[in-house]
């Protein structure tokens, strides 16, 4: 429906679709003529059934899942649907694995005289090597510091300039430097342990450590001691280093000493001008291993295939997982122990069932429609991690990812939120159909709490498919801010995780209806058009993209 977004033309006729939105709206969305008709009462009802006790809270791997799976397929087929899975089927299997270590590993290091100086892991030292076959044996490698690690061409930041890692271990600062030139408030991927192992695993380590600059008596090194032996489960698609870890101010100065480097050497990290610097002479020996079990969970996808480039696809996603019951949570106090999940995320896996049976009733797109229910989104994104390192569709003909997180509960909201403004020109396309509504699109109003990095459109987004996720709003036509900010957090603060996140027949779903109807027209206009969104130019994923342009030609 609208080409470029520099186009003049192109916003007027989004906008013509807008007021043409407006002025067909009604209660319940917008009238069966001119567009969907999304029901309350059906997204209630529906809600009210996969959170019910009987779903005993939807885990991964148990009868809960087998029920909600099996209600979506059943869903999906009587709308007429196709699978949307590899091989023309429903699911696409997950397999999670989960490490835990064993006890006995060896680390060492050796300076430029040729001395070993021994290391104990989990006090001098943290070391996983959660990745692969579990076990890592590294002889020899030599180290190099990276600073932050990032690479960060829109920012004109490259903490590695031009030094060879291939082979050797990386050692990078957690986080990344304060300032407006990161995003200030809100940070970015670059400040993620997962973006750091895949840069140096892009550039040929071996293995990726951590400098925590607190000495080996501090509380934060206790801490993350503390912390280091838990079980793990790796993530999909994960950096396949051999190993990861951590190392102290101790063990770090006793390296750094050894080849001739002063703490000076890691004091301009934070300037810009710093490059990578090899700690010469020095190397890193260790033998540890790990101890695997697997389980196997389901992502569900169904598809309205499109009738013209039905290669190119645009996704509508959300978790039907929830975190289980009494098996899961034992200790949970009183007589409820079942996590229900209606609100997180009952309500946005039946937003997405109910956006497919609206598009399902409009004329058949140009490009292909994907409704993917993830698995292990509780467990951190894995049914979307696992999507995005085994894509069905290709990523670099993805058009878009919207995913559905936790449908808004209130009435009319003035405001659109969304996890992660100003990353991609999606936001721009949505405030174009909210405007002429008097709605407006705006961020999230949480930087504290990381939301972009933190639901299923993010293995999307750090995959370099441009991802959007709208949350709740907070400007309410009847009553303002004041109060529809305290409404949320009240809610949120009650039951968020927690037993209590039942369905209620008081629910008022008018808002959610409303950015239903916003997120159907977005999704269908990109499905109809031959555009291909983009990041702006200060986002960290841009540059993801680019390496597939070609693909979009």
């Amino acid at each position: 429906m609208f080409r470029n977004l520099k186009s003049g033309s192109a916003v007027a006729a989004i906008l013509a679709a807008g007021l043409l939105l407006s002025s067909c709206a009604t209660a319940g969305g917008v009238g069966e003529a001119t567009g969907p008709a999304f029901s309350a009462e059906r997204l209630s009802a529906d809600i009210r059934t996969i959170s019910a006790d009987e779903y005993q809270g939807r885990y991964p791997g148990t009868e809960g899942e087998r029920m909600v799976l099996a209600f979506l397929q059943a869903q999906y087929e009587a709308m007429g649907l196709q699978p949307g899975g590899p091989d023309g089927q429903w699911l696409q299997p997950v397999e999670l694995k989960r490490y835990t270590p064993v006890a006995g590993g060896t680390a060492s290091w050796t300076g430029p005289d040729g001395q070993s100086h021994a290391l104990t892991i989990g006090t001098d030292i943290t070391l996983r090597a959660a990745t692969n076959d579990g076990r890592a044996s590294i002889r020899n490698a030599g180290l190099v510091f990276a600073g932050y690690g990032i690479t960060a061409p829109e920012r004109n930041w490259d903490d590695y300039g031009d030094i060879d890692v291939r082979g050797k271990v990386v050692v990078v600062i957690a986080g990344e430097p304060d300032g407006e030139l990161f995003n200030g408030e809100y940070a970015t991927n670059y400040q993620s342990g997962a973006y750091k192992a895949d840069e140096a695993f892009r550039r040929g380590a071996v293995g990726v450590i951590t400098l925590i600059a607190q000495p080996a008596s501090s509380p934060q090194w206790q801490g993350m001691m503390r912390g280091a032996n838990r079980t793990r489960t790796l993530t999909p698609g994960a950096a396949d280093l051999e190993f990861s870890g951590a190392m102290n101010h101790d063990t770090a100065f006793a390296m750094a000493s050894a080849a001739g480097l002063g703490m000076d050497s890691f004091a301009n990290t934070a300037s810009g001008s710093f490059k990578a610097v090899a700690l010469n002479g020095v190397s890193l020996s260790l033998d540890i291993s790990e101890t695997t079990e697997s389980l196997i969970t389901h992502n569900l996808l169904a598809k309205i295939e499109g009738t013209e480039r039905p290669n190119e696809t645009i996704i509508y996603s959300a978790h039907w997982d929830h975190v289980g019951g009494e098996a899961q949570h034992p200790e949970t106090p009183g007589d409820d122990k079942i996590f229900n999940g209606a609100w997180d995320n009952a309500s946005g896996t039946i937003g997405v069932l109910e956006m497919a049976r609206q598009l399902s009733a409009a004329p058949r797109p140009k490009r292909t429609i994907v409704f993917a229910h993830m698995a292990a989104e509780e467990m951190g994104l894995m049914g979307a991690y696992a999507y995005a390192a085994d894509p069905v569709y290709p990523l670099e003909t993805t058009v878009a990812d919207i995913n559905i997180d936790m449908l808004p509960l209130s009435g009319s909201t003035r405001d659109v939120p969304i996890f992660g403004k100003g990353q991609n020109d999606l936001e721009d396309r949505l405030q174009a159909l909210a405007e002429p509504l008097g709605r407006y699109v705006s961020d999230d109003g949480m930087p504290e709490q990381g939301f972009y990095y933190r639901s299923d459109h993010f293995p999307f987004a750090r995959a370099g498919v441009p991802a959007i996720m709208p949350w709740h709003g907070w400007d309410w036509v009847e009553g303002g801010r004041e109060a529809g900010e305290a409404a949320w957090k009240a809610r949120f603060a009650a039951h968020y995780h927690k037993p209590s996140d039942e369905w209620s027949a008081d629910w008022d779903l008018t808002s959610a209806v409303e950015n239903l109807t916003l997120l159907y027209h977005l999704g269908l206009d990109l499905a109809n058009s031959s555009d291909w969104p983009g990041w702006k130019p200060t986002s960290e994923f841009g540059q993801v993209r680019a390496r597939s342009d070609a693909a979009r030609r």
